[in-house]
This record gives C-alpha cells, structure tokens and sequence, in this order.
C-alpha cells in the first residue's frame, strides 16, 4: 500500500484522510483488478486503493490536499473502465486482512478451488491461497463477513481451516490454567478475565484446559492475566502458564504432518515389502515358489492369498487420505492428485480380486494379480509425500531463523518512584507487557522494542537492520528486540510488545511475501484446472488402444509377457499414465523459489514483497536513484573552512556555534557539530550566549555573541545586510559549488571573515555500484530536488551520465519522470527513502526503499532494503534473478517430466524396444518429480551475492 508524501503526513495527524468509494463496471478478471489498482495508486496523495471484482466497486482513502474524487474517478475511465462515484459512504475503515491456515491441499487445484470458494463469499475483496504455506490471506470487510464465515466457507469446500490472526487490532495469547475441576471454575475465571479493561473475546478449550485471549496490548498483557488467574478462588489452586508451542503454531503443525507422514510410510512398508518378496522374489527360490503356488481351491494359490490379505490394509487403512481427498475434491466438482492415485490403485486392486476369486470359482483359470502395484504405489507416493513436506519446512527457515531471535527469557525490574531497583525477576520474554522497565546484561538478547532509561553500552543489530558495526546506545536512544547487547548493562522502557515488535512486522512482512502470487504462477493455475480430467482421458484410451490392438491381433502375440493377456497388459499401460503424470510439481515450481527466494532476500536485509515484486525485479532495466540521503549519506558535514582575517579557528568557531546554536536547519545543526571537535573534553559543550538573535528563513541567522555580531548566511543574505564580499569569497564560493558542496559566508562586525563548505558525501561504494549496474546492463539516472550545478557534480562523481540526470525536481515530477521512462519501455526501479519519494515509488515497476532500518512499515516500496548500503540494489536485482531463473527450471522439469513421462509410461517405447513402465515405477517417478521441484527450490538457499560486490571496496567516511 502506498506511502505519502513527506507533505502529507501532517495532513494524515490532522484527520484529513478521506475516503471514496466508486462503482466500476466493465471489470471481468483480477488482471482487470489490477490495472485499475495500478493506476489509481500512481496518483499522487492516494493512500490506498481496495478493488472489489465481485461488487465491481472501489474503494480509495485519498488526501484532499493532494487529490480529489474527480481525478480518481478520471484515472479509472481512462484505464477503459466505467467508473461512479458512490455518494454517503462512511469513512470508517472497514478493511480487514485475516491469515487462516489450511489443512489437507496436495495440489493448485486444491488451493484454487478455496481461493474461488473465498472470492465468492460477500464482503470478501481480496482472496490468495498459498499451496507451498498451506495458508490462506483474505482481506474482507467486516462489515458483511466475519471470519468466522470465511472458516465456514472452506471447511466446504473439504478443508480444515484454522485462523492464524483475524486482523483486528488485537494482540493474542494462549494460557494453559492447571486446577480447573469443575465448569463453575471456568466461568468464574472467564468472568474474572473478562472484566480486565482491553480484554476482548475469551474461549476455552476444556480438552487441554486452554484460555485463547484477544487483547488490547496498550491496556492490558498476559502477566495480568496469569495474576488474575492465580488469585482467583480463595484456595488458589489454580496455575497458569503460557500454552507450549504458543497453542500448536506454523512449526508444531509441520511437524505433526512429518510425522504422520513417516509413520504412514513405515505401516505400509510392514506389508508392501512382504507382498513385493512374494511376487518379485520369492518366485525364483524353487523350495519357496512350490510352496506359494500350492493350490488351495481350484486356481487359487498360497502366494495370492497372502498378497491379498497383506494388500488390503495398505489401500484401505494407510491408503485411506487419498479415498477421503478424492471424495472431497469430486463433492465440490474438481479433480486432484488424490482422485488420480485413488483410481490407479483401485483400478489395480479391484482386477486382482476380479483375478482371485475368478481363479478360486474356475478349475482352469491362469490369471496374475497386482496387488504388488497398488501397494507399492502407495508406499512410494508416501515416500514422496513425507520427502516433499520434510523439504518444504525447509523452505521457510528463513522465518523460523527471525522467530529464533527473541530470548526466551528476560529479566524484569522494579523501580521506585526515583527509579532506584527495588526487585529483578526472571520471567517468560512473551509476558513482557508496554511500559516494563527491562535489565539487559552484557551478551544477553534484547528482550523488547524500547528506549534505553539508564547505562550505556554498544548493540550489534545485524540481524535486524544488516548493519554490521556494532550501534552505540546510551540514555534515550531506542533499541530493537532480538538484537544483542555487547559490553554494558542496560534499563529499557519496552513500547513496542507482541505483535508490535519491529521483529513481528518483519516476520509478517516475509509471510505475506510468500502467500503473494507471482504472476507467472497463473500459468499453473490455468494449467491445473484441466490437467487430472485431461490424465484420466488419456489413461482411459490408453488402456482402450491396447485392450483393442490386443484383441484385433494389432501387434505381435510376442510382445505379450508371458505372465499376462493382453488385457492385463492394456491395464497396466492405463494405471501407468495415470499414476505419473504430475499437477504437485507444477503448483509448487513458483511458490517454494519465491518462499526461498524472499527468505534470503530477508537473511540478507533486503525484504522482497513477493512474487509480484519478485518477478518485475528481475526484468529491471533502468534504475533512477534519489540523490539525498539514497546516493549520498543525506547529513550534511563541514569540510573546509577558509578564513580571510587572522583568527584561531577555534574562537572562530565558538562564535559561529553560538549563533547557529538556536538554529534547527540541518546545515546549522551539521556547522555546531563540527565545531565540537574544538571542545574535545566536553561531551554537551556549553557556548556563549547568542542575543537579538534572528533566523532568516532560507538565508542564514545573526545574532550579538561576545558584544560582536555575527551573521551566518549565503551571499543573498550578506548583499541585504549591505556587507560586501570580497573576490576571493566569490571564488570560493563557485569552486565549492563545482564541488557540490554549499558554501556558508560568516561576517564578524560588518566584515566576511571566513567561508564554511558544507557537503553531503557520497555513500560509500556508490561510483562502483553504478559501474556494476552498467556491466549488468542497468541504466542508472539520478533525480534530485537540487540545484543543476550540484546534480551535475555529484553525477559526474557516481559515474552517471549528464543527459541521465534530472533536477530540481518535486516528488510528484519525480513520479511523471518515472512514467515517461516506462513510456520509452524500460522497466524502472525506483531508489529513494521512502519519504517524499513515495509517489516515484509507487509509479515504479518496482519501488525500493533504501536504508529502512527499524522502519519496516514502508508500504510504498515493493522492496524494503534495510541497511543503508547502495549494494543491496544490487543483490536485490540479483536474487531477483537467480530466483526467477530457478523458476523456469522448475517449470522446464515439471513440464518436461509430464510430456516425456506420459508417453513413456503409455508405452511409446514399448514397440522399438519392449521397455514398459510398470505402475509401481510410474508412481515412484511421479513422486520424486515433486520432491525434485521442492529440492531444486531449496538450493537457493546457498545463494552468494555477486563477487563484484565482494570485491567492492565499502570505505569508512571520514571527515576532517
């Protein structure tokens, strides 16, 4: 969702936000959707723009200041769609995204087919189902929906559904109460916790004896509620503790569905590998083939007796998912993986005990059964299926790495009224409540997102930000949880708990990465919606072509095993094409390299949004960089002095300081800096004090300091003040300026004295990043609110070509710049700070907000680079790269599997070599194509950035 313009945040404080809701007709698709979105949000001012296809209606929170409700509307019409404004719309917000995860999906047709059934509930505006996360994110308006009906919609569809988080502005939490005996107990404790002030819903779970909680973090948190627990009832038998596994997350349910999967594969190896030794083994050990082969009723043997008995409970029992997914898929008229296995197994199971009981009612009867292909095809699609879930937990480490950062304990404080410790306790880091005063020691994990009270010390946040030198913290500078102190104690007041943390929002941030859809994965999607019923005809009229070949003498009886009749032979080529062809590995060939791909992006500080994001990055030709705190640090610094008249620098400077003191422009602020090198022993100098003193808005200031006035200014504030400039300040002054830097004229009594050159420097690495982007065919161009003459400089430093530099631009200029670059067909990035570049953000293909820090709510940018260095750009557009790289293979494989496989498995070899792929085998090869797409996902993992970048020497600035 787009950011504001820097103008437009007072306007936001001042309530001005307004909101406009218009009727769009003409809108069929989400790609419709999207264009309209697209447009809307290039618009200056706009702060969020919601399409709804179902209700053909939009819904824009705008800033008047900057927009009105006519050019929306205008904006909308020229996208070539009808569009009305609706009149008498409230202008509450009444959007909510809730997270729900989904149980049971194996395939694209299975998440399609919950994404449709949630699109089609009312209310709901916005629906993605993630396969490879098992999750689901609807944004709906609860005004017409509750959650509550969005679980209800895919439990019919034949899924289990569990809310994750309902998007209202709650914190959650669950409490295992120890002691409860009776249902009075209960409600006297329920009652209790819902008379605390912020306590909104409370359920019970009597099973385990669980309290689920939504709260209000700024009133109320969980030590308050342990303590009203525990002080209930005058026996206070009663004991609570935060639920284990915080009430069964992400990771414990992944864990469960491996286990169950492992256990599921170990049964049916019990009976499958006795049934393969009896029809592939056994048969060639003479004392044990007589025995098998004894007839015990007419035909029917030993050996098949017991690979029936030792069958049935391998397709009934352990095979039982499949009949359950198979009937849940054709209830809601689709088709996936399950009902594929379920009829291939069935098709061989049901003709081996046709073959049985033929052989026990008939004195002549030879037939073969294949009890061995059903069980072993589920046993290897077990296999399968335990490898793929086991590889897809690994595909989002990335966030169990970030969750694994927050200390499981932390030491509480008790102060008096004059801030002296009165007690530390140890308590669980999740019963940190706002406004705890926390002890942090050397070498122990910041336990909360605060602001340090008392003690100094140095913090690494690497893990957080990417900054690799430690960060110095003292009195009243903030910390982020999760990083690590390093050699002081520290008091922190926490502000920021639970799902606030700066650590939460960069977690949710990485899940919501990877439930979005890259566009390419519609390809899948239109795919999966015909490929099962396409497989089942085309099983059906393999088996139809060879029963009929075999039976009109269409090929040699020769080619008939010896084993078998021709029908039996057709069957086997059917239940073959059946069973390998494949719609997992396609479904998964997108979402687990964006899962992997955004999760490293995220290890590595640049936090991609998605596919989307994702796939516009890698075609990125033309990048246009701010140049104020994106190529340049963005804090001024003083780099040269120059004095006309005899003075020592330092009394020079404490006059200088004195008046720039009262001064808040960041030039003033960066000259009183500098002038503390002078006063190396103080650490808050104090300066003479500055009388009369006046700040002239866009000039400079003057004041009397020490009975002598002193003027601080440019050269316009100098020629009213009627003082002359000496020649050699003049030329000063243009050399500074062809030197990008500011030149500063101090007048002492009438009189120029001296001239202070102000520069904002380059960041480090900046000219060797766009000389890389150059070798990877990028074009650069920089864009800049300033004066041609410092554009110019600072371009010709970077190495950017002069016809690549646009000037004293506005933000909105900035975003007409960016358009008229995709109106020449590039594909343009856009580097800024987030701030007054939030409308070229937003018009960019792909917006990157560059040195974010704690900052992670920047929701112009589609990629969020948290350090400040210029060469995450260049790993952004790189892994980018590599991740969509490994996207078309995965397709190449999944593609390329099911149109070689299939024909083999029909037996195209069959006639030129008499090579036929039994069931069995087709099932083992439709199972590793999966587990081979996930695989090749996961070597991502082990992406480095470019070498260039390694090479690139990353200097210290300092300044003298």
């Amino acid at each position: 969702m787009p950011k504001l313009p820097a103008e437009a945040s007072t306007s936001a404080e001042a309530g001005s936000e307004a909101k406009a809701v218009f009727s769009v007709i003409g809108m069929t698709c989400s790609a419709c959707a999207g264009s309209v979105e697209k447009a809307i949000k290039r618009l200056p001012g706009i702060r969020e723009a919601a399409i709804d296809v179902l209700n053909n209606r939009a819904q824009v929170h705008f800033f008047p200041n900057f927009v009105n409700e006519e050019t929306i509307r205008e904006t909308i019409e020229d996208v070539g769609f009808e569009a009305t404004l609706i009149q008498d719309e409230s202008n509450e917000r009444s959007t909510q995204v809730c997270r729900i995860r989904i149980n049971g999906m194996t395939c694209t047709t299975c998440s399609s087919t919950v994404e449709s059934a949630l699109q089609t509930v009312h209310g709901v505006q916005k629906a993605q189902v993630a396969l490879a996360t098992e999750e689901a994110e609807v944004q709906y308006d609860p005004k017409l929906v509750s959650h509550n009906q969005l679980l209800e919609a895919i439990e019919d569809t034949g899924f289990e559904a569990i809310l994750l988080s309902s998007g209202e502005d709650m914190s959650k939490i669950d409490l295992k109460v120890d002691g409860i005996r009776t249902e009075n107990s209960m409600r006297i404790i329920e009652q209790s916790l819902q008379a605390l002030p912020g306590v909104q819903t409370t359920e019970f779970d009597s099973e385990v004896n669980k309290f689920s909680l939504s709260y209000k973090s700024d009133m109320t948190g969980p030590r308050t509620f342990i303590n009203v627990i525990e002080t209930t009832g005058m026996s206070r038998r009663f004991k609570a503790k935060i639920f284990p596994d915080g009430g069964g997350g992400k990771q414990s349910h992944r864990k469960e569905e491996i286990k169950q999967y492992y256990r599921s594969f170990m049964w049916s190896l019990v009976f499958t590998v006795p049934v393969f030794l009896t029809s592939m083994v056994f048969m060639y050990i003479p004392g044990i083939k007589h025995g098998l082969d004894t007839k015990i009723v007419n035909m029917l043997t030993v050996g098949e007796i017991i690979r029936w008995v030792l069958s049935t409970p391998v397709q009934f029992i352990i095979g039982w998912r499949f009949y359950s997914g198979s009937y849940k898929a054709l209830r809601r008229g689709s088709a996936n993986m399950d009902v594929l296995i379920a009829l291939g197994t069935n098709a061989a199971y049901f003709y081996s005990v046709y073959s049985v009981l033929r052989a026990a009612t008939s004195p002549h009867f030879e037939g073969t059964d294949f009890f061995e292909t059903s069980s072993m095809l589920i046993s290897f699609i077990l296999l399968g299926k335990y490898l793929e879930v086991l590889a897809k937990g690994k595909t989002s480490d990335a966030i169990a790495k970030l969750m694994d950062l927050a200390p499981e304990t932390a030491t509480l404080l008790t102060l008096d009224e004059e801030g002296n410790v009165l007690n530390e306790e140890e308590i669980d880091s999740r019963l940190i409540q706002r406004n705890d005063v926390i002890k942090i020691i050397p070498g122990s994990k910041v336990a909360s997102d605060g602001f340090v009270i008392w003690g100094q010390s140095h913090v690494n946040e690497s893990m957080i930000t990417g900054e690799a030198r430690p960060v110095a913290k003292r009195k009243g500078d903030t910390v982020i949880g999760g990083t690590l102190n390093l050699n002081g104690v520290l008091h922190i007041k926490a502000t920021r708990v639970g799902s606030e943390s700066a650590l939460s929002q960069i977690v949710r941030l990485v899940e919501s990465a990877q439930m979005a859809k890259a566009p390419v994965q519609k390809f899948a999607d239109r795919i999966s919606k015909f490929f099962v019923p396409l497989v089942i005809m085309l099983s059906f009229s393999t088996w139809l072509a060879w029963f009929l070949a075999g039976k009109y003498h269409g090929y040699p009886e020769s080619w008939i095993p010896s084993s078998m009749d021709s029908f039996q032979l057709a069957l086997q080529f059917g239940i073959s094409v059946m069973v390998i062809a494949c719609p997992c590995a396609l479904g998964l060939a997108t979402p687990t390299a964006v899962m992997v791909g955004t999760g490293v992006g995220a290890s590595q500080g640049v936090l991609i949004k998605g596919g989307q994001a994702l796939e516009s990055a890698h075609k990125v030709n033309c990048i246009v960089f701010d140049k104020t705190g994106t190529l340049t640090v963005g804090k001024p610094v003083v780099v040269n002095t120059r004095l006309l008249k005899n003075w020592v620098l330092k009394e020079f400077y404490e006059l200088v300081a004195a008046a720039e003191a009262n001064s808040e422009h960041p030039l003033a602020k960066a000259v009183v800096e500098y002038a503390k090198k002078f006063r190396e022993d103080e650490e808050n100098p104090v300066w003479p004090e500055a009388r009369d003193f006046v700040s002239i808005t866009g000039h400079g200031v003057k004041a009397i300091v020490r009975n002598k006035e002193v003027i601080v200014g440019n050269k316009s504030l100098m020629l009213d003040q009627n003082i002359s400039i000496p020649i050699d300040a003049e030329d000063m002054l243009a050399e500074a300026e062809e030197l990008a830097q500011t030149g500063i004229l101090v007048s002492i009594d009438g009189e120029v004295v001296g001239i202070l050159a102000i520069s904002d420097p380059l960041k480090p690495g900046a000219p060797e990043v766009i000389s890389i982007l150059k070798s990877m065919k990028v074009r650069s161009i920089m864009v800049t609110g300033d004066n041609w003459g410092t554009a110019n400089s600072i371009a010709k430093e970077v190495g950017i070509e002069p016809d690549s530099v646009i000037a004293e631009a506005k933000p909105e200029q900035k975003a007409e710049r960016v358009k008229d670059l995709q109106a020449s067909r590039y594909t343009v990035a856009m580097v800024g700070d987030g701030i007054n570049d939030s409308p070229a953000l937003v018009a960019a293909d792909v917006g990157m907000a560059i040195g974010a820090g704690t900052d992670i709510a920047i929701e112009a940018a589609d990629i969020v680079l948290m350090k400040s260095n210029l060469e995450d750009v260049i790993t952004a557009i790189d892994l980018s790269r590599k991740t969509f790289s490994r996207i078309r293979l995965n397709y190449i494989w999944a593609l390329g599997y099911n149109v070689l496989g299939i024909p083999i498995a029909a037996g195209a070899l069959f006639p030129s070599t008499g090579f036929r792929l039994p069931p069995w085998i087709a099932g083992a090869a439709m199972a590793a194509s999966s587990v081979s797409v996930v695989c090749c996902s996961l070597l991502l993992k082990y992406y480095k950035r470019p070498k260039k970048l390694d090479n690139l020497d990353i200097r210290g600035i300092s300044i003298e």
